[in-house]
């Protein structure tokens, strides 16, 4: 399979400091949509700065489909990686129109160009808007137009920096989708730039976790989620319970009793268990617990419980029945547990 992206041990320092991108060496499918999640200052942006052209690589290779754009021999610049880029703040031609914006980076003759830009119109659903100016657009179409500007060229990778962050909430979840949709039609691949956990485990095909520069874990989005590779990932994607455990092979003995686990282990361990992996309920089956707090979503529930020895725990639930602080309810372990040693 030939990748339309791949990075051998790419490394970026600044000025001697410890690398904001350290030895990382990655790989993107055709029509894959890859995000790289992180906390803010761990390397997302430096490296997507690298794959565009805009940094030189202290060290390592980057290849974009047959063609080496950077390593110790060469340097593409960024106007010749046939790469599209979408910013955070969609950097827009304020006094160009909409079409305008679209047909920047086109070449060739006006027809074609005028055509072009008529097909990326339809795309992003925004032929009636194609005089308008920026400034006369909402935040999800100044978000369309940027996507299409950057998908006009028809680049081999499109790279996209956190680019529903100035979006508000109810407004973000619609546009993301809809880029989500608009790039699958369009059988883009793409590398995405969030920090927000919800946004990389709705949209993604594979996630790159990257913290203080390195590659901590690809994997797809269930895999991230219910099989994070460290104690770390597992806080950071999600909410987590964790437990002192003693592990037999597939089961752990904790203090919500016996566990089964995903993967054998033996010896002291640590429990990772998703919240909504607890169940609750008020009958006899678990280990006895008081309800702290509540709180009510519509279609689930957060619960922080206590059990007798005075283990705190968050459990999530459905909302078919009802818990108030102070109930006296029992916690059990529904599905199967991941066990960490207890250093990690």
């Amino acid at each position: 399979m030939e990748f339309p992206l791949q990075t051998d041990s790419l490394t970026k320092s600044f000025d001697g400091d410890a690398p904001a991108v350290d030895d990382i060496s990655l790989s993107v499918r055709p029509g894959e949509f890859l995000t790289l999640l992180g906390p803010s200052g761990g390397g997302k942006t430096t490296m997507l700065r690298l794959l565009a052209g805009f940094e030189t690589p202290t060290s390592g290779r980057i290849q974009i489909g047959e063609r080496i754009v950077a390593d110790d021999a060469h340097f593409v610049p960024p106007e010749q990686r046939k790469v599209g880029m979408v910013f955070q703040d969609y950097a827009l031609f304020p006094h160009v129109d909409v079409a305008g914006n679209i047909g920047f980076g086109l070449r060739g003759a006006r027809r074609e160009r005028d055509k072009r830009v008529k097909e990326l119109l339809a795309l992003v659903g925004l032929e009636s808007f194609a005089a308008r100016m920026p400034h006369e657009l909402s935040g999800g179409q100044q978000q369309r137009v940027a996507l299409a500007r950057a998908l006009a060229p028809g680049p081999d990778i499109l790279l996209l920096d956190e680019p529903f962050s100035n979006l508000d909430t109810g407004l973000r979840a619609q546009v993301r989708t809809d880029v989500r949709n608009i790039l699958m039609q369009t059988e883009t691949t793409a590398i995405f730039v969030t920090h927000d956990q919800q946004e990389a485990l709705s949209l993604s095909d594979e996630i790159a976790v990257i913290f203080e520069g390195k590659l901590v874990q690809v994997a797809t989005p269930h895999a991230i989620y219910n099989r994070p590779v460290n104690r770390q990932v597992a806080q950071f994607v999600g909410e987590a319970n964790f437990l002192p455990a003693v592990a037999q092979g597939m089961t752990a003995e904790s203090r919500l009793g016996e566990v089964k686990l995903f993967l054998p282990k033996e010896g002291k361990a640590q429990l990772m268990i998703r919240p909504e992996a607890l169940a609750v309920g008020f009958g006899d089956v678990g280990k006895p617990a008081t309800v702290r707090w509540r709180e009510f979503y519509g279609h689930y529930q957060r619960l922080g419980l206590t059990l007798d020895d005075g283990t705190e725990l968050v459990a999530r639930t459905g909302v078919d029945r009802y818990f108030g602080r102070g109930d006296k309810v029992c916690v059990s372990v529904a599905m199967p547990a991941l066990a960490y040693d207890v250093s990690g």
